[in-house]
């Protein structure tokens, strides 16, 4: 079991920053990707940011250039740099880990965990 603990989010202005983190605990052998997910009322959850396990970078078009994702490997945390914050950008904010079981036969299971969730408000 991995166990994922968020921090770092709250309101801010429009034009604004914020910087989330994500610490993931427990048996964490075999983590591959980390992200950040968001869901806004009414709204399905979406993917924010990924990154592998060495470090190869995916995003969500509506924040390019806006948002930097990061990892440290020997602490099992990734962070969300967000700058330029839109109030499109309020959501709950999510942190998510896929971890890669293998088994004796070299078959790669992927098991995915979820944070609870951190709150992100953007005033304009």
């Amino acid at each position: 079991q991995v166990q994922l603990v968020e921090s770092g989010g709250g309101l801010v202005q429009a034009g604004g920053s914020l910087r989330l983190s994500c610490a993931a605990s427990g048996n964490t052998f075999g983590i591959n990707v980390m992200g950040w997910y968001r869901q806004a009322p009414g709204k399905q959850r979406e993917m924010v940011a990924t990154i592998s396990s060495v470090s190869s970078t995916n995003y969500a078009d509506s924040v390019k250039g806006r948002f930097t994702i990061s990892r440290d490997n020997a602490k099992n945390i990734v962070y969300l740099q967000m700058s330029s914050l839109k109030p499109e950008d309020a959501a709950v904010y999510y942190c998510n880990v896929r971890q890669i079981i293998t088994d004796l036969w070299g078959q790669g299971t992927p098991i995915d965990y979820w944070g609870q969730g951190t709150q992100v408000a953007v005033s304009s």
